[in-house]
């Protein structure tokens, strides 16, 4: 018999599958910018569950840190916020308006606020990119990169400290988004 978190395991895989599975087909309806467009579903995707997550802990639980070595809920929440912020100025061309969300906000309100003012920040860089565009090059930790990377860059990094958010989810025992049923089909941009 497998256990709880194989199972788990399992599904989030599947879900993971699926995704991938029909991110080709909203690029197809997108055949003029077949490679921004992914991106842009993915992005919705990435949204939905940071905000979901973010919205389902309760607020006593946002200083949670299982070790005194990593972020508590709360800041990952704000290290997410300011990531977006730093990631999608880049794509846009602009200066990061590096609001230092994770020092300065605590409580579940503050920090669900800030998160979606982040991801509106975010919204008009996903928005705005073709596949031409896509392809102008910004510096990045003194490196030349493409600002359609710098949109796939922090749907990584997001989806990265999701896999955080989801670890303190499951020890105050919730179920972290894409665990919930019929989740997926919500998760549209």
């Amino acid at each position: 018999m497998q256990s709880t978190s194989s199972i788990t395991r399992v599904q989030t895989l599947l879900r993971a599958l699926l995704i991938c599975l029909l991110a080709p087909a909203a690029v197809a309806a997108a055949q003029d910018n077949p490679y921004s467009a992914w991106n842009k579903v993915a992005y919705g995707y990435v949204k939905a569950i940071l905000v979901r997550s973010a919205e389902k802990m309760p607020e006593e639980n946002y200083a949670f840190r299982p070790t005194d070595a990593v972020r508590s809920f709360g800041e990952v929440v704000g290290h997410v916020a300011d990531s977006e912020y730093m990631f999608c100025s880049l794509a846009l061309g602009e200066k990061n308006p590096a609001p230092k969300i994770e020092p300065a906000k605590a409580s579940k309100a503050e920090l669900i606020a800030a998160l979606k003012g982040a991801l509106a920040y975010c919204d008009k860089a996903y928005d705005a990119m073709t596949d031409a565009s896509g392809t102008q090059t910004v510096k990045f930790l003194g490196q030349d990169m493409p600002k359609l990377s710098a949109l796939t860059a922090n749907n990584m990094h997001a989806l990265e400290h999701y896999g955080n958010l989801v670890t303190y989810m499951r020890l105050k025992n919730l179920v972290p988004p894409t665990s919930e049923p019929g989740f997926l089909p919500q998760s549209k941009n």
